[in-house]
C-alpha cells in the first residue's frame, strides 16, 4: 500500500502543517460517501491517483518511519485522501499499531469510514493510545449512532448550506468546522479534530458534487 507524505502542506485548508495521502484501496468498499468523495475530483484528485497507482510516495515501513521522524508535538493530518490501511474488508491492526507507536509524542489525526466491529474497536485503542480517529458519520442520526459506540470523536457530512452549529436527533452538539466558514482559519489553528471531544463536528459538502449530497441528505 502506497502513501505519501507532505511534510508543509500548501492547502489552505490545513495550514503548513505534515499531511498525508493513503492510496484508494485503503477505503472501505462499502463507504456511502464513494461516489460523491470530494477527493476524487479536482486537483486533489490527480495527486492521489498518482499515489494510487504507485506513481508517487513510498510502503508503509518508509511512511511510518518518516512521522516518527516529525518533531516532538508536531500536528500532523493523516489522509487528505485514502483511509487507515484494511486487511480483508477490516483495518490492519498491525500497520495501524505501527502508525500509533510512530505518532507516540506526536499531535496527529485522522478520519476513518471503517465501521465494522473490529475496526470500530482498534480505532477505540488508537484513541487511547494517542492517536486520534475520527469516525467519519454520513448524515446526523448516523453520528448519533456511531458516538454510541464511545470508539472515538466522530465527525459528520452536513447540507452545504449549514453554516451554523447544530444539534443531532438526540440532542448532541455539532460545531461547523471553523476552517470552513473562515478564512484566518485552519487545521493548524483549530486543531479541533486532533482533541478528544465530546462534540460532534460539521463538514458542509463541497466540491462539484456537494448538490448531489444535498439531496441525498434531504431525502
Amino acid at each position: 500500500m502506497q502513501v505519501h507524505l507532505t511534510l508543509k502542506s500548501a492547502n489552505a485548508k490545513t495550514g503548513p502543517i505534515p499531511v498525508s495521502t493513503t492510496a484508494s484501496d485503503s477505503c472501505p468498499a462499502n463507504c456511502a460517501m464513494k461516489a460523491e468523495c470530494y477527493a476524487a475530483t479536482g486537483p486533489l484528485a490527480l495527486h492521489w491517483k498518482a499515489v494510487s497507482t504507485g506513481q508517487r510516495g513510498t510502503d508503509w515501513p518508509t511512511f511510518t518511519a518518516s512521522v516518527a521522524a516529525l518533531p516532538d508535538g508536531q500536528l500532523w493530518r493523516h489522509n487528505q485522501a485514502g483511509d487507515l490501511p484494511q486487511r480483508d474488508g477490516t483495518i490492519d491492526a498491525a500497520a495501524l499499531g505501527q502508525l500509533v507507536a510512530a505518532n507516540t509524542g506526536r499531535r496527529g489525526f485522522t478520519y476513518s469510514h471503517h465501521r465494522d466491529a473490529a475496526s470500530i474497536n482498534w480505532i477505540r485503542h488508537a484513541n487511547v493510545w494517542g492517536f486520534t480517529v475520527n469516525l467519519s458519520a454520513n448524515n446526523l442520526a448516523d453520528a448519533d449512532m456511531l458516538a454510541d459506540y464511545q470508539a472515538g470523536p466522530v465527525v459528520v457530512v452536513l447540507p452545504s448550506t449549514q453554516t451554523t452549529n447544530t444539534t443531532t436527533p438526540k440532542g448532541r452538539p455539532v460545531i461547523v468546522c471553523p476552517a470552513t466558514q473562515r478564512d484566518n482559519v485552519s487545521c493548524a489553528t483549530c486543531q479541533l479534530c486532533q482533541r478528544q471531544r465530546g462534540a460532534i463536528v460539521g463538514f458542509p459538502a463541497h466540491g462539484s458534487r456537494h448538490r448531489v449530497i444535498n439531496m441525498r441528505l434531504a431525502a
